[in-house]
């Protein structure tokens, strides 16, 4: 354990030498540790910091001790940078150095490591992962803080030599950049997965409350203050926190407050800020409080489904808290869906619909099935087992073909195709007369007959009342056999036609309608959905 420790010691002096050929006088480093700052926060604010600072040794006693070595001015000199006191980097509030508050309340070393802690995390949900992204919020305070500390030295060191020499840089590496370089390599050798652009997102949500709370009651108030010309960066700041949405409401009031501050600040001038918030930032008792979260993009299944009840409606149907039907394609393409990919939840898309009376044949109903937040991204076999797993149901009330794992573009592809698309439909109708082989001819050979349809009355309660112009392309009739009055038609119509309608003529409201072509009274006993002409997952 003692060469492990000595090794890293090493490690972090070795560090430590680099990058002092960019340090100002060791005085001023000296300085700054013993005003609050983290040996982190001291060097990225010099702009010395790199990735190697993201060693874990590295810290403020070990940059004490170089500084001793190397300063004689500073060796055995009485020292407040290295008190034993329960305190924190005044700049980043410790979130780069040793201790955090997790969300239960519990304070967890960093040596422990961040990167086991959200290894535990990633895994205690059960996301199978072998790449990800990582996402960092912290509180606006920081920000506040850095700009503080960035004027502190210009007024403590701004008439020295090295000072106007070095052009202090105003861009500077943020602390956010910062974790995320002392995170990112431990973090991938934990979980075995690369870092980059990635559906599977870890994000990390720092906050402070007593510190953010404190310096809310500085600013002055929201409306007081006008842009300042030409600034960006605050901007920019802004619009990042806007982004903290959450269904929480301390968190959508921390994120309000975070706005608050970095807009104020963005439009506050330095000797405006210097007057208000004190130079350089002090110390907080407590860490930051940390939440951890996992969130994966949606994935999309796709393919097409069969429904063979006249029982089943597409979605789950509960009136007065009554079930319609014995179930729903959504439910039973979902459930099982959802249990291979264990994702929190999903929705149910399809091109189109039908009442639950209408069967769908043929090649099915495209239809998109959005899991959200799976643990899992199925495999090919896996979506295999998920077709075979709905067909082999003992009900068999709905098949589905061509199940595929999708990209989120094909829902664009299902849009688009939904309003262009025809429909073809077999009807067992009744006439109140027996037809002639005139009226039957008279029905074959009509084409692209042009009907206007008014919202039916059957759902006036929950369609807006329109007219619309619809197109029958083809139709085909013929007779029953051993049926008296009774006619089977075929017919390819527009999307978005009402088939019930067009046969019976919904009191006028949709005309021409077979009973007018016919000129006697039409019903419709069965509906069947035979095609859904659309270039989807055929």
């Amino acid at each position: 354990m003692a060469a492990t420790n000595a090794s890293a010691e090493a490690e972090a002096r070795s560090i430590l030498e680099r990058a002092a050929e960019s340090f100002p006088p060791l005085h001023a480093v000296h300085h700054l540790l013993s005003v609050g700052a983290c040996v982190r926060c001291i060097l990225r604010l010099l702009g010395a910091y790199n990735t190697a600072c993201s060693c874990a040794s590295l810290t403020s006693s070990v940059l004490h001790s170089f500084l001793e070595e190397h300063d004689d001015s500073i060796k055995g000199a009485s020292c407040s940078c290295l008190s034993a006191d329960d305190s924190y980097c005044s700049v980043c509030l410790g979130i780069l150095l040793p201790v955090w508050h997790q969300d239960d309340g519990l304070e967890m070393p960093h040596d422990e490591n961040i990167s086991s802690m959200i290894s535990r995390v990633v895994q205690k949900e059960g996301f199978q992962v072998d790449e990800f992204s990582l996402e960092i919020s912290l509180p606006a305070v920081i920000a506040a803080n850095e700009r503080a500390f960035r004027l502190y030295m210009k007024q403590k060191f701004g008439n020295e030599d090295w000072f106007k020499d070095k052009m202090f840089p105003q861009q500077t590496m943020s602390a956010k950049e910062a974790l995320r370089l002392l995170i990112v390599p431990s973090l991938e050798k934990q979980m075995n997965a690369k870092h980059g652009s990635s559906s599977f997102r870890i994000r990390l949500t720092y906050t402070h409350g007593d510190a953010s709370q404190k310096l809310h009651s500085l600013l002055p108030n929201e409306h007081s203050h006008k842009r300042k010309p030409g600034s960006r960066n605050g901007s920019d700041t802004s619009n990042e926190a806007h982004k903290r949405n959450s269904t929480d409401a301390n968190n959508k009031q921390i994120s309000e407050s975070d706005s608050f501050i970095y807009k104020t600040l963005e439009s506050m001038h330095d000797q405006e800020f210097c007057n208000l918030i004190q130079l350089p930032p002090e110390k907080v008792s407590k860490p930051c409080h940390l939440v951890i979260s996992c969130l994966r993009s949606p994935i999309y299944i796709g393919g097409r489904y069969l429904k063979l009840s006249r029982n089943v409606s597409q979605s789950c149907w509960i009136i007065d808290d009554e079930r319609m039907g014995e179930a729903s394609v959504e439910e039973i393409i979902g459930e099982n869906v959802r249990a291979i990919c264990r994702g929190d939840s999903c929705k149910f898309h399809a091109a189109g619909r039908e009442d639950i009376d209408v069967r769908m044949l043929g090649s099915g109903r495209p239809f998109l099935v959005e899991l959200l937040n799976v643990r899992s991204i199925p495999s090919e076999i896996e979506v295999q087992q998920i077709e075979d797993r709905i067909n082999n149901s003992e009900k068999k009330s709905v098949r589905v073909r061509n199940l595929k794992l999708v990209g989120n573009e094909i829902w664009t592809m299902m849009r688009e195709g939904e309003a262009e698309k025809q429909k073809q439909y077999a009807a067992l109708i009744w006439t109140s007369r027996e037809l002639a082989e005139n009226d039957l001819h008279n029905i074959s050979v009509t084409k692209d007959m042009e009907i206007v349809q008014k919202t039916p009355i059957r759902v006036l309660h929950r369609r807006s009342p329109l007219e619309r112009k619809r197109i029958i392309h083809w139709m085909q009739i013929e007779k029953v056999k051993n049926g008296s009055n009774y006619y089977l038609l075929h017919l390819c119509t527009q999307a978005g036609t009402y088939i019930k309608e067009f046969v019976h003529g919904d009191l006028g409201r949709t005309h021409p309608s077979i009973g007018a072509i016919l000129g006697c009274r039409a019903e419709i006993l069965q509906l069947d959905v035979t095609d859904v002409k659309m270039d989807f997952l055929q």
